[in-house]
């Protein structure tokens, strides 16, 4: 039951990433984007991610692997490397998998930041998988606001392969059960 308790904040986290560096977030404010990157894949094993959501303070290993402009995959393992939860995320939107209840949902960047601050966009996303954010490739520490709620994410980076062979395939969602999320966002 632990295991669920840290799993679904750190999906609304992930869901929720921006690139937010500031430490209240304003509404229409955002970084400066670096270029385009000169890599073509990158991966990145073994981070934590640390997620703090009303007092409470979650933390998991993650496993994030990006072919750029293209898709990416951040694979939550908390137990015995085992991938429990999976985000997937295009251009288009992102796909959270809750593979232990067999199910997922799928959100728009417009749908996301109807209530996000900062804004998500893939770009920003791509720059966290990436460990390309303007705080450095050793950790991330963004804050947003979701409606009233305040969240810190915290991403302790483990040295970044690029150009390396990564699985960034979709998962076939077919064994899982479609979640409307409209209701939170």
């Amino acid at each position: 039951m632990r295991a669920y308790k840290l799993i679904i904040p750190l999906v609304a986290a992930l869901l929720l990433v921006g690139c937010g560096t500031k430490k209240k977030a304003a509404h229409g404010e955002g970084p400066e984007l670096p270029s385009a990157p000169t890599w073509n894949t990158c991966l990145i094993q073994n981070a934590r991610a640390i997620v703090t959501m009303g007092g409470e303070k979650m933390s998991a290993p993650i496993t994030m692997q990006t072919v750029r402009d293209s898709m990416l995959v951040i694979s939550v393992m908390p137990v015995l490397g085992i991938e429990m939860m999976r985000v997937e995320a295009t251009p288009k939107g992102v796909t959270a998998i809750d593979k232990i209840h067999s199910r997922y949902a799928f959100a728009t960047y417009a749908e996301i930041n109807k209530r996000l601050t900062p804004e998500l966009n893939w770009t920003a996303l791509q720059q966290l998988c990436s460990a390309e954010l303007p705080t450095g490739d050793k950790r991330a520490r963004l804050h947003y606001a979701f409606g009233e709620k305040q969240i810190e994410l915290v991403v302790d980076y483990t040295p970044r392969m690029i150009d390396v062979p990564v699985r960034v395939t979709a998962l076939p969602l077919k064994k899982y059960i479609k979640v409307d999320i409209s209701k939170w966002l």
